[in-house]
């Protein structure tokens, strides 16, 4: 990545990491200094600490599958130039409708174009940082820790003494994925490569396989009452087999490199099959809010949950960032340290 470009004139501003094109990481991320964002009167301005890179940050810089593009996104290049959502820090200015934050606090939650040293958030999508997390910490948790939430309780309604099989426990979904389910009482069989056993173990999984030794799915006669697929490519035939009979199976992510659908065709095969076979087969978007923000603050603060974080990379250092999620190499959560110097 080239180095910052000389600052525009007029308004303050910031170091960031734009796009202008779409492409992978190494080829269109670049630092530059930029003006900071304006709020609207329903939305604060974040400084941000640190932020956090998830799959989606991949999705809506290369602008795959192509249906990203056409949701609004931009058909030929980024409409958005700065990447990232997930982000922690402290409130520096707030707009002329917010009532719940004030300058000085300090938060975490969704932001537009976190990896930057500000962002603009909607008052609605932030909540109070929990106090036994550092800012590091923090960044990991509001898309995947959100999205395990919801997958887990509004859409499998895990029940304690359950058998809960997470695919891809040692991912970022995977991770709160493991540590939620646990928290609800279920029996957890986490899934994941050799390398990273230990830390599937260390979160509280009760069983672990090792997908490189053992087929999870035609593993003994065990059947789950909730599989969740954060990580895997199996078939709905396969993953079926090994739900019991009114089971639920809830699909997250699963991407298969597909440049036009990517992996929706699996999830779309699994809504229209639904309706006519006993098991629930679910895919979901997660909801972006505050109040579920606090129930994983108040998850983290007794204990039950912890996030799982990889690697830190200081600003400059994104392309890396976005790389190392891309390739699958994380243990837990990638976060960019905008505290941290090269």
């Amino acid at each position: 990545m080239t180095g910052p470009a000389a600052p525009p004139a007029g308004r303050l501003t910031m170091r960031a990491v734009v796009q202008d094109r779409y492409g992978e990481a190494e080829d269109v991320l670049r630092e530059e200094q930029i003006h900071r964002p304006e709020i609207g009167d329903s939305e604060v301005l974040v400084r941000v600490h640190a932020a956090g890179v998830d799959r989606g940050v991949w999705h809506l810089m290369t602008g795959l599958a192509y249906p990203v593009r056409l949701a609004g996104y931009g058909a030929r290049a980024p409409k958005t130039r700065v990447r990232g959502s997930d982000l922690a820090g402290v409130v520096e200015a707030v707009g002329t409708d917010v009532t719940t934050l004030h300058p000085g606090d300090a938060v975490f939650g969704y932001g537009i174009g976190s990896f930057a040293e500000y962002a603009a958030a909607p008052e609605a999508k932030l909540a109070q940082k929990p106090e036994n997390l550092t800012f590091v910490q923090a960044a990991a948790v509001p898309v995947s820790g959100l999205t395990a939430l919801q997958a887990l309780r509004d859409h499998a309604r895990v029940r304690p003494g359950q058998r809960v099989l997470v695919i891809g426990a040692s991912g970022g979904v995977g991770t709160f994925a493991v540590q939620i389910a646990k928290a609800f009482g279920a029996e957890v069989t986490g899934v994941c490569s050799t390398a990273k056993i230990d830390l599937v173990r260390s979160i509280g999984a009760d069983h672990v396989i090792d997908y490189q030794t053992d087929d999870a799915l035609t593993c003994g006669d065990q059947r789950y009452d909730v599989i969740l697929d954060t990580g895997g490519h199996r078939s709905l035939r396969q993953l079926r087999r090994a739900l019991t009979s009114q089971g639920t199976l809830v699909l997250v992510g699963s991407e298969t490199g597909g440049r036009w659908l990517g992996g929706m065709d699996r999830l779309l095969r699994a809504m229209a099959l639904s309706p006519f076979v006993g098991q629930q087969l679910r895919g979901f978007m997660n909801s972006e809010n505050a109040a579920d923000l606090v129930v994983l603050a108040d998850l983290i603060e007794s204990g039950a949950v912890t996030p799982a974080v990889d690697r830190t990379y200081p600003l400059g250092e994104a392309p890396a960032a976005v790389a190392r999620v891309r390739d699958g190499q994380a243990r837990g959560k990638v976060v960019i340290d905008l505290e941290r110097r090269a």
